[in-house]
């Protein structure tokens, strides 16, 4: 009974009114991705996702995927076949991928306005695509001219699809500890051997032959990351020429049974000098990985947001029909035996919320995928360094705040339902434990935290912090006068000023970083969606839609009212500094 309807009208008011994306598009060269293409892409998105993936997703979450210990052969639930033979048939498999390639050569952003529908309508079978736009991706930049010949093509064309192999049984996300080994041969390939646990797509069935990128060691590599390299294991063994012979010496070993994602194959996979090949420098395979890894996370963080939008259309669809007690100043529907549960305050609590995390994120996410345009295709290595820079800032909070107010929202909209939540008719459950992992797989929210406290804003000296104080700055001078103008420059000194005496802090106190890093990312993804829902409501205004500006205005009052204050608690959280969390003794805990 769980139901999943594209929120065309609010992606495209992001995406086009807010962010302004088709002028963008002509500035880089993507003119032909206009308004009107741009819009039948989406409607046809939508269709594909309601009508193809949503209805398979609770048969998915009921079958999982089937592993015969015998073949090492994995069979995905009912339908999830279908469902991508259709994918492929429809174009969708290469619709960014360039077309000297195959692909259509169409936006990354909107194509990530494609995969919030996917990951709403069908997270698990969501998870197949999105690592061979990864391993896309690595291949574009990495590889050499016949690895894309011989690779990227039947990747792009949906014919192949491909892995990201990184995690082993004794490590997790120090991939400096990592012993599979990688040996050269005389043809100029390697047989790589070891053992990579959690991979997605493994092993399926969607596919004959499944092209996995693999960390291991040369022989001669140096320790810790420093010697890591990358190579191309083909499922089936591949020639230079592209042309497929038998099975390579890789093989499923056993799948996982997991909490949620159950349609999703999450195998351990074993390599026995399976034949592969270099892609990159030797020594160099973080460089090529974190390609593949970049983007994952700005999927994952997207994963979070059709997740929020399916929990929050659900919930709130259930609190319109929903009778229960009457409304505290009288009945709202003296006709009813009872009032609609959407009447009582703590429900509109619930379900404002998650609207105001849900629609807010869309603008953050959609930000981050434009960006991903510009440091593709702007005109100058200037300009694309600048979009790279603003986009490693923008990555971390999309992939740990999205992923996380995911779970809040899920928690939420379950919570919408009392007891029917928490049986598996409606739906709610599922989405609480499918929501669960996109806070752990492809770095946890302590590493995003880390990665954008230390690496993203210390080190660069701010400098993508400046540039989102920039826009706050250029909104508050715009309308000085605004209603949310005040609070927006007060948050925007807020967190400036953290930042600032963190930078502080970690001059004399090695912990510090650490033990501010996780408030500091929520510190920062509460300013973030500050400035984009006084910009929705202002430029929702403006629009001449009288609903949408009064959903915007309310909603974004309600969002500097109530979840806006969450930052000063953050920022309370971060001045309270290392001292209580490290004082205690490991044993006395």
């Amino acid at each position: 009974m769980n139901t999943y309807k594209a929120p065309l009208k609010d992606m495209k008011f992001v995406l086009f009114d807010l962010l302004k994306a088709e002028r963008t598009y002509r500035e880089l060269d993507l003119a032909a991705a206009d308004r009107e293409l741009s819009d039948a892409v989406l409607e046809e998105a939508a269709k594909f996702a309601e009508t193809v993936l949503a209805p398979i997703n609770a048969d998915g979450d009921r079958e999982g995927c089937r592993f015969d210990r015998d073949t090492g052969a994995v069979a995905t639930p009912p339908g999830f076949r279908e469902a991508y033979a259709q994918f492929v048939e429809g174009g969708w498999s290469g619709l960014t991928a360039p077309e000297a390639f195959g692909g259509q050569g169409l936006p990354e952003s909107l194509a990530c306005v494609f995969k919030e529908m996917i990951d709403a309508a069908n997270l698990s079978w969501g998870n197949y695509p999105l690592l061979s736009h990864g391993a896309t991706e690595a291949l574009k930049h990495h590889g050499e001219d016949w690895q894309r010949e011989a690779f990227l093509k039947p990747i792009v064309a949906g014919r192949w699809t491909g892995t990201m192999c990184l995690t082993e049984p004794h490590c997790g996300s120090d991939l400096g500890l990592l012993k599979t080994r990688a040996v050269p041969e005389a043809d100029g390939s390697y047989a790589v051997t070891g053992t990579k646990i959690f991979i997605t797509g493994g092993e399926h069935d969607l596919t004959d032959n499944i092209v996995h990128l693999v960390l291991a060691r040369l022989p001669d590599a140096p320790a810790g990351v420093k010697g890591i390299s990358l190579f191309i294991v083909p499922k089936l063994k591949t020639a230079r020429d592209g042309s497929t012979g038998g099975p390579n010496a890789v093989r499923c070993g056993s799948i996982e049974h997991k909490m949620g994602i159950h349609g999703s194959a999450t195998c351990v996979m074993n390599f026995d000098g399976a034949q592969g090949y270099l892609i990159g420098q030797p020594n160099r395979g973080l460089n090529a990985m974190f390609t593949m890894m970049n983007s994952a996370r700005v999927a994952v963080g997207l994963q979070g947001l059709g997740l929020m939008d399916r929990a929050t259309q659900n919930a709130l669809a259930y609190a319109r029909e929903r009778l229960q007690m009457r409304a505290a100043a009288g009945a709202k529907f003296p006709d009813k035996p009872a009032d609609p549960i959407i009447v009582h305050p703590d429900v509109r609590r619930m379900l404002l919320t998650c609207k105001a995390l849900t629609e807010g994120a869309r603008c953050l996410a959609y930000q981050a995928t434009v960006e991903i345009d510009k440091a593709e295709r702007a005109a100058s290595p200037e300009a694309r360094a600048e979009a790279e820079l603003f986009l490693g800032f923008l990555t971390p909070i999309v992939k740990g705040a999205l992923t996380e107010w995911a779970n809040e929202c899920a928690y939420h909209a379950l919570q919408c339902f009392g007891g029917h939540g928490y049986v598996r008719e409606w739906g709610m459950e599922q989405l609480a434990r499918d929501a669960r992992i996109t806070t752990i797989y492809e770095g946890t929210t302590g590493i995003q935290a880390l990665d954008l406290l230390g690496r993203k804003t210390l080190h660069t000296q701010g400098a993508g912090l400046k540039r989102f104080l920039g826009l706050i700055e250029a909104l508050v001078a715009a309308e000085p006068d605004g209603e949310f103008s005040a609070r927006l420059k007060d948050t925007a000194a807020l967190w400036a000023a953290v930042t600032r005496e963190i930078g502080g802090a970690a001059a004399a106190d090695p912990d510090a970083v650490g033990a501010a890093s996780v408030d500091y990312l929520f510190l920062s993804a509460y300013a973030c969606l500050a400035y984009w829902w006084a910009e929705s409501a202002r430029v929702a205004q403006a629009s001449g839609d009288a609903a949408l500006a009064k959903a915007k205005l309310e909603t974004a009052r309600f969002y500097f009212d109530r979840i806006l204050p969450r930052a000063a608690q953050h920022a309370a959280a971060i001045r309270g500094g290392s001292a209580s969390l490290m004082a205690l003794d490991a044993e006395l805990f």
